[in-house]
C-alpha cells in the first residue's frame, strides 16, 4: 500500500511554529526543507563550490514541510487538522499531496549503496549484499538506517584508513558521535578488544547496537547516548571523533582525560577551510598532529598528546 506524502510551503520565517504543529500530525517525524541561511551559514563547514547548484537556486523567503501518512490512517483528516491549527496561528501555507509506494520509501536509498573496499584490509559491506573476501580482507556488514555512516562519504573513508593503521589486539577505542557504528564495530572486527560509541541521537545509538548485533561483535562493542562527559568513563587507546570541525574545537578541552598513556586521537569531518581552527585548538590544548590525510576537501588528523 501508498503512503501520502503532505508538502506544506510556508515563509521560511514561520519554519519553527509550523513545524511543532506538524510534528503533531504523526509520531514518527518530519523532514523539513528550509534554505534561509544556505549562502550564510554553508561557507562555515563547505565550500561554496561543494554545494548542488539546485540548492543555491532554491527560494529562501520558504520552507518546506514533508509530512508522511502511513497507509493506516487517513491523510483528509491530516489535512483538515493542519489547516484548522495554521488558521488559527495565522500561518500562511498551501498543502499539497503525493503518493508514495512504500517500497521506494523503504528501499530507494540501497541502489547508491555497495561493497567498497576503504583501506587496506576493511571492506565495507551492505547487509543485503554478499562479498567474497580475499587474503586478510576484514568485512563490516552495515545497515546504516537513518544514522550517518557508511564509508562512502570522504570523512569516514579518512577516518578509517588512519583507525586501521592504529588497530591491533588488546587496544580500546571510544568512538566520539558513532553514527552508524562503523568505527567502533570495525574498531573490534580489526582485532581490538574492546570499543565504546558515545552519541547524542537516540535513533543512531539504535542503528548503532543492531549492526554490532550483525557484525557479532555486540560482546566488545557498547553504545552509550547522551554527551561524552556526563556518559563516557575509562582510559582508550585511540580516540575517533569523525564531527565537524566545531565540534571537535569544543571537546578539545575535555577528551584528554579518556586518552591512556601513549593514546592517539583520530580528527576527521573538517573541511579544509576550517582545518587552521582546529588546529589552532590543538596547540592550545597540547596534542601535535602526526599524520594527516585528505580528500575532495576534507581533512582527517592523527593526533597524540605532547
Amino acid at each position: 500500500m501508498d503512503w501520502t506524502e503532505l508538502t506544506i510551503e510556508i515563509a521560511a520565517d514561520a519554519v519553527d511554529s509550523a513545524a511543532a504543529i506538524a510534528q503533531m500530525v504523526v509520531p514518527y517525524g518530519i523532514y523539513i526543507e528550509d534554505y534561509s541561511d544556505l549562502r550564510t551559514e554553508a561557507p562555515k563547514i563547505a565550500h561554496i563550490d561543494l554545494i548542488d547548484e539546485e540548492l543555491l537556486q532554491k527560494d529562501v523567503t520558504k520552507a518546506l514541510i514533508h509530512v508522511y501518512i502511513s497507509p493506516d490512517d487517513n491523510p483528509a483528516e491530516a489535512i483538515a487538522f493542519l489547516s484548522e491549527k495554521y488558521t488559527a496561528a495565522g500561518i500562511a501555507n498551501t498543502i499539497s499531496t503525493q503518493n508514495v509506494r512504500q517500497e521506494e520509501w523503504a528501499t530507494a536509498w540501497k541502489t547508491y549503496y555497495h561493497p567498497t573496499k576503504l583501506g587496506e584490509r576493511l571492506v565495507v559491506c551492505p547487509s543485503w549484499e554478499s562479498y567474497e573476501r580475499t587474503g586478510d580482507e576484514v568485512v563490516i556488514t552495515l545497515d546504516p538506517g537513518m544514522a550517518f555512516g557508511t564509508g562512502s562519504h570522504d570523512t569516514t573513508r579518512l577516518c578509517l584508513q588512519l583507525l586501521e593503521q592504529q588497530c591491533a589486539p588488546g587496544k580500546q577505542v571510544l568512538d566520539i558521535g558513532s553514527g552508524s557504528g562503523i568505527l567502533a564495530i570495525s574498531s573490534a572486527l580489526l582485532g581490538c578488544k574492546r570499543a565504546v560509541g558515545v552519541e547524542i541521537d537516540p535513533t543512531a545509538v539504535r542503528v548503532a547496537r543492531e549492526n554490532s548485533a550483525i557484525n557479532h561483535t555486540d560482546d566488545r562493542v557498547e553504545f552509550l547516548c547522551g554527551d561524552l562527559v556526563q556518559q563516557v568513563s575509562g582510559k582508550y587507546d585511540i580516540v575517533c571523533a569523525n564531527i565537524v570541525a566545531d565540534v571537535i574545537i569544543r571537546l578539545l578541552p575535555d577528551v584528554g582525560q579518556f586518552m591512556a598513556e601513549n593514546a592517539v586521537i583520530i580528527l576527521s569531518g573538517i573541511i579544509d577551510e576550517r582545518e587552521g581552527d582546529v588546529l589552532a585548538a590543538l596547540e592550545r590544548h597540547a596534542f601535535q598532529v602526526t599524520q594527516r590525510r585528505e580528500s575532495a576537501g576534507w581533512v582527517a588528523l592523527l593526533c597524540e598528546k605532547r
